[in-house]
């Protein structure tokens, strides 16, 4: 394993994937490979609370496949039972939608589809509501993927991602559909590449499996000895399935990022 520096932490999200109401981890986003998870999703959230983490990342999938919000229950009983912040995507298409979620609760929404499909929509929810926009750069193989992820265009994510900075968003999300689910590992080039294109923060999604992959990251974002240079603006990653199975603590992964 990469030794430890000492330098700021990287801010670890464990996910909380909606499909049906329930909690459950996809494969390359293949919604009929979906794994249920035994706790419900306002249990789950209070879980990751208590172990120690300060966000949580929610995903509505179902929203994400129909272009709306679908499990609206689910994700306020996660507001509910939490204290700290929660980030949300999935279905997020227009301004009203938007609007109703950062009332309802929800410290931060994710806009994935519609960055691609209405960049206008984008900066206008930026102008409205500043530090509250991130935006979702899910990619095939860097070309950027649409619809809950059954799409795949033509466009690369880094320049999707520099549309999206002049837009305004706060920060990005990078997912690398090939690898989410099957926990093995990051895909490195990709997430420094696309820090290095934008100055807003990264946060990297798609592939950890051992806490190596975390060390390697926060390496990367923190390091000026390491082989990438430090890239600063690599500002967290995403977790999910890794969690869920067991595959580490939510203390060693903390304590692998150096967030506690």
């Amino acid at each position: 394993m990469t030794s430890l520096i000492n330098s700021s932490p990287l801010t670890l999200y464990p996910a909380i994937d909606l499909k049906n109401g329930a909690c459950v981890r996809l494969r390359q986003g293949r919604m009929q490979e979906a794994t249920v998870y035994g706790n419900t999703p306002q249990t789950q959230a209070r879980l990751w609370q208590e172990a120690g983490f300060r966000w949580i990342h929610v995903v509505d999938l179902n929203g994400a496949f129909s272009g709306r919000s679908v499990n609206i229950q689910a994700v306020r009983e996660i507001i509910e039972a939490v204290d700290i912040p929660v980030q949300l995507g999935g279905g997020l298409r227009d301004i009203s939608g938007i609007a109703s979620w950062l009332e309802t609760g929800v410290t931060r929404v994710i806009l994935g589809s519609v960055a691609v499909k209405n960049p206008a929509l984008v900066k206008e929810a930026c102008r409205l509501f500043p530090g509250k926009i991130v935006a979702g750069i899910d990619a095939y193989a860097g070309r950027v993927a649409t619809e809950g992820w059954a799409n795949v265009s033509d466009m690369h994510a880094s320049e999707l991602a520099l549309r999206m900075q002049e837009a305004g968003v706060c920060a990005i999300i990078f997912t690398e559909i090939s690898r989410d689910g099957m926990l093995e590992g990051l895909d490195i080039e990709q997430i420094v590449a696309l820090a290095k294109t934008v100055s807003i923060p990264v946060i990297a999604s798609g592939g950890v499996g051992k806490l190596d992959h975390l060390v390697d990251l926060r390496e990367v974002a923190r390091s000026a000895h390491s082989s990438q240079g430090a890239i600063h603006n690599i500002g967290g990653v995403i977790i999910g399935r890794a969690l869920y199975d067991q595959c580490f603590s939510p203390q060693e992964a903390l304590r692998a990022v150096g967030a506690c």
